[in-house]
């Protein structure tokens, strides 16, 4: 068997199995059906452009995890993945987005030959990749079997980053400083707003300080103006315009593991009130990044944030951070953790997270927010970004 290509050692690799199956144990599941992209990688080493067709990592108390998937995408688990070839199981095309039957009958079948029939089988329900069919196929085929919702029980094994996960973050951390660097080289009054994305996009995968750049799981959110007043619009091909703010929430990337960060750009001459928001966010962030040291909670970050933002004469009604690493499509939080009042996650050293404390007003927004990690001593900003809103005249 060719050695695949892992980005991490067997021995990472088995640790992150003992730790989701005490998990598991705690759950009282005998088997997980891993569906998310993120948490299949996670545990195995896959990483394929395949999750748009049903695939998982089945994982039992015992023995190697099982890989499940398209048989076309089964030699791209070859690659990638840490378990023997007897445990990479590939379904006939003809089951590909075709009517007349599912996937998910493979799968039935596959865990009955494993001897799971009837066990305590968990799933996660809510869950971008696995759909009401799915389950209503898999509780088809496994009638003896007892099913749970198990929905982020893997993602919060992944709440603490291992020495190299950091350093694929710090990696994408120098990718995204490099992105805001050239928005601000080359953002100008009549530019259109597709070629600086595609500018945006060029520097993201040639990377930066020799290592090269990942796909985001986000687009890049770049809207302008009356646009940017909504959180999530795009781009499109409308030139920049003098007396007109622009944010830029965008993320480097490096081996699946994600930094994101957002500045905001205004040319011309800003009105005061971004002035005075742009002060009042500084003020607000500096407050948040004080509580986030360990054995704080989360809901200590945004308390101080949104005290101080609203001491200062404005709101933020949506949560101001949330957990970040590895992601695949069509998100690149970790689905676990966020800043908000009411999360009492205690915050431990190796979390990371991106501090995203933004703000829509009227005709505008103000983002400038930051990527951090949890250190024994408190908070450390992943990038070296300017914090501020960036005026060019």
């Amino acid at each position: 068997m060719n050695e695949p290509a892992l980005q991490f050692t067997r021995t990472e690799f088995e640790q992150r199995l003992s730790k989701t199956r005490s998990a598991m144990e705690q759950a009282g599941v005998d088997l997980l059906v891993i569906t998310d992209p993120s948490n299949m990688a996670w545990l195995s080493g896959y990483d394929g452009w395949s999750f748009y067709t049903h695939q998982a990592i089945l994982l039992s108390t015992v023995g190697e995890p099982v890989w499940w998937g398209r048989s076309m995408d089964a030699l791209g688990a070859k690659r990638t993945v840490t378990m023997h070839h007897d445990n990479i199981i590939g379904y006939d095309d003809t089951y590909v987005q075709n009517p007349s039957k599912h996937p998910m009958e493979t799968l039935a079948a596959l865990i009955r030959d494993r001897g799971h029939e009837n066990a305590r089988i968990g799933v996660e329900m809510d869950n971008y990749y696995y759909s009401a069919a799915a389950h209503q196929c898999l509780l088809a085929g496994l009638p003896g079997a007892t099913f749970t919702d198990t929905t982020g029980l893997v993602n919060w094994q992944r709440a603490i980053k291992s020495d190299t996960e950091i350093s694929y973050m710090r990696r994408a951390a120098r990718i995204v400083e490099k992105m805001h660097r050239v928005i601000l080289e080359q953002a100008r009054p009549g530019l259109k707003k597709n070629d600086l994305v595609a500018s945006i996009y060029q520097t993201a995968i040639a990377g930066a300080d020799g290592h090269w750049g990942d796909y985001p799981a986000i687009v890049p959110m770049a809207p302008s103006g009356m646009d940017a007043t909504a959180p999530h619009l795009t781009w499109d091909d409308k030139p920049l315009k003098t007396d007109e703010c622009t944010f830029f929430e965008i993320a480097g990337v490096h081996r699946r593991y994600h930094c994101p960060q957002s500045r905001t750009l205004y040319l011309g001459k800003p009105p005061q009130k971004y002035l005075d928001a742009e002060s009042a966010v500084l003020e607000a962030i500096d407050a948040g990044l004080a509580k986030a040291v360990p054995g704080n909670l989360c809901e200590d970050i945004a308390i101080a944030f949104n005290s101080t933002l609203n001491k200062l004469g404005f709101e933020k009604d949506s949560r101001c951070g949330y957990a970040i690493g590895l992601s695949y499509p069509p998100d690149w939080g970790e689905r676990t953790m966020s800043f908000r009042s009411g999360d009492k996650t205690v915050l431990k050293a190796g979390m990371t997270f991106h501090f995203m404390p933004a703000l829509w007003l009227d005709d505008g927004g103000l983002e400038i927010t930051e990527p951090i990690l949890i250190t024994e001593s408190g908070a450390e900003c992943l990038c070296n970004t300017p914090r501020m809103l960036s005026v060019i005249h």
